[in-house]
């Protein structure tokens, strides 16, 4: 019986020897490809037609779906690269910083991961650069930067836009996408809303003309001060823009609002945007409306 003793194996073994070198390289290896996928991803779910969508085929679109033309958002670079012509631009005060006056909780923390997940160090990007030759001051608003909320380095950059225009007497080209003040900054935030609005009277005082470009989404208190004072305001196909969001209006006045009442075609039946042009089309419509207006 001692033949069939539990200390005695009743199967046999393998012993291979492994090469953990080796193997941990493997594994680093794989773990960058599944970060890297996670980080990029390969597919978008276009929103409008529910088609799975190669990203790539998206980007080389103008970040729109291929199948249904459906407008996926565009960053702060990919709007200037869209806008102004190739070598031209000249980016200012991209060394202007937040902080947290207020001590907000939280703050700090998720405008460091808004830095690292945009690689910008703010919600906006200003400068000067050429439309087909015509040269402009403009600022482009990033709503993948905390919702492209307007703080006080927001308030202040755009400002500075406006104030190079005045300086130059060039035009003043502003594109909006925001979700509003940024309210960690509390009244500092809501502040910008009366600079920007003056700086835009110093603007019309010597004449120089101020487009702006409102995209989806634009709404709160951007919407209520900049982004309507333009000279001229222009959009995109379907483009939301409005104060409050429609829920809220409607709880308000006790009143059911229209389908599509907050969109770019229904606000310029009313007179509130004066073009909607396609977003391949925005460049040179653009250069049409400077070319008539300086």
């Amino acid at each position: 019986m001692k033949f069939f003793s539990l200390n005695k194996k009743k199967y046999a073994t393998l012993t291979v020897k492994e090469n953990k070198s080796e193997n941990k390289k493997v594994e680093e290896k794989e773990e960058k490809i599944i970060k890297k996928i996670k980080i990029t991803g390969l597919w978008e779910k276009c929103p409008e037609c529910h088609e799975i969508v190669y990203k790539n085929d998206i980007e080389q679109n103008l970040q729109k779906c291929p199948h249904c033309d459906y407008y996926f958002s565009m960053n702060a670079k990919e709007r200037i690269a869209l806008l102004i012509d190739e070598n031209t631009f000249q980016e200012m005060d991209k060394d202007l910083i937040s902080e947290n006056p207020l001590d907000f909780p939280g703050y700090t923390e998720k405008y460091e991961v808004a830095v690292e997940k945009t690689g910008m160090l703010e919600g906006a990007v200003a400068g000067i650069g050429d439309i087909f030759g015509i040269k402009v001051s403009i600022a482009v608003m990033d709503f993948d930067f905390l919702g492209g909320s307007m703080g006080s380095v927001v308030g202040e950059k755009i400002t500075r836009a406006i104030e190079r225009g005045i300086e130059f007497k060039i035009p003043v080209v502003v594109v909006s996408s925001s979700g509003g003040a940024r309210m960690h900054e509390g009244i500092l935030s809501l502040m910008q809303m009366a600079k920007t609005s003056a700086a835009l009277e110093r603007l019309r005082e010597v004449g120089v003309p101020f487009v702006s470009i409102p995209v989806n989404p634009t709404t709160g208190g951007v919407t209520a001060s900049f982004a309507m004072l333009g000279d001229i305001i222009m959009t995109e196909p379907d483009a939301l823009i409005g104060f409050a969001g429609q829920r809220v209006i409607e709880q308000t006045i006790k009143q059911k609002l229209p389908n599509g009442f907050q969109r770019s075609e229904f606000l310029q039946e009313c007179g509130m945007v004066d073009v909607i042009t396609k977003r391949e089309d925005m460049k040179r419509t653009l250069h049409k409306i400077l070319d008539n207006i300086i």
